[in-house]
């Protein structure tokens, strides 16, 4: 209905009939599905449990009872920190899911922004406002680095350089020249 002008067809003393029929059927309802839950866990329990008959019981027949219960209910006891295990296990897995799922619907895209062109000048006045009286020469604050020139090995003949490493002179200085 995209006309916001245009009335229901029915009646609003109808609606509310309808709301309160509803609303009773719904109530019943409800009070079926305890009704329904309370026979069902009386059913399981009258199978699990059967009556206790403690007449006519000697104290050693008691005795014995009363381990077996106790035993029973050790075991229902294990049983039910398991199952609170796996259900606080569960229900932290949900709790994460949940956050993962938030965040992943709280991201967006991220607007194309305009590369702007400002000089240092300009920025430090948007940046500082009114505290911008003095301009800056940044290029003047950077360090110099002088590059360093190779040193270039001279060249010299080959043959003095054999000549004078030959022998055990020239063995000598090669190997003073290696622990140096």
């Amino acid at each position: 209905m995209s006309d916001g002008n245009k009335k229901s067809k029915i009646s609003s003393s109808r609606r509310l009939g309808l709301k309160i029929r509803l609303l009773a059927v719904a109530t019943q309802m409800l009070q079926e599905e305890k009704e329904q839950k309370a026979r069902e866990r009386e059913a399981v329990l009258a199978e699990r449990l059967p009556p206790l008959n403690l007449s006519g019981l000697s104290l050693q027949e008691l005795q014995d009872l009363c381990k077996e219960l106790h035993h029973k209910i050790d075991v229902v006891d294990e049983e039910r920190y398991d199952v609170g295990l796996k259900v606080s296990k569960n229900d932290t897995e949900i709790e994460n899911m949940k956050i993962k799922i938030t965040e992943i619907q709280s991201k967006f895209k991220k607007p194309h922004l305009k590369r702007v062109k400002i000089s240092a000048e300009a920025m430090l006045s948007v940046l500082l406002g009114s505290k911008h009286k003095e301009s800056f020469d940044f290029k003047a604050n950077l360090k110099t680095v002088k590059k360093e020139e190779e040193k270039k090995e001279e060249v010299t003949d080959w043959r003095k350089n054999v000549e004078a490493m030959s022998g055990m002179e020239g063995r000598k200085k090669l190997f003073d020249a290696s622990g140096n």
